[in-house]
């Protein structure tokens, strides 16, 4: 049975920084994507970031949603199974529920394709104070 569980989140005022983490586990996602997605109240869940194997050696694209390019940062740890989300200059409108989510394509296209994802995290909450 496969797992995610994220941890980090909380609050924090505009410009601070958080950190989340999630942690996969029942199989190994080394050469499959990872992602965040966030929802906000009213709104439907959107893609963050993800990182995916190129398909040579130990290359990963990374991919961001424009809104969090610059100030975000994804990475993983293949040792630990795990992925993280570092994310700085916070901002009001970052607050929502950030989801883990893992899959099992190859194709870099469907990164931010929800609806491709097989695996979900229970979500942690993000609150940005202004």
């Amino acid at each position: 049975q496969v797992q995610l569980v994220e941890s980090g989140g909380g609050s924090v005022q505009a410009g601070g920084s958080l950190s989340l983490s999630c942690a996969a586990s029942g199989r190994t996602f080394s050469n499959y994507p990872m992602a965040w997605f966030r929802q906000a109240p009213g709104e439907e869940r959107e893609f963050v970031a993800s990182t995916i194997w190129s398909g040579t050696s130990t290359y990963y694209k990374i991919y961001y949603a424009d809104s969090v390019k610059g100030r975000f940062t994804i990475s993983r740890d293949n040792a630990k199974n795990s992925v993280n989300l570092q994310m700085n200059s916070l901002k009001p409108e970052d607050t929502a529920i950030y989801y883990c989510a893992a899959a099992l394509f190859f194709d870099s296209a469907l990164v931010a394709d929800r609806s491709r994802y097989d695996y979900w995290g229970q979500g942690t909450q993000v609150t940005v104070s202004s």
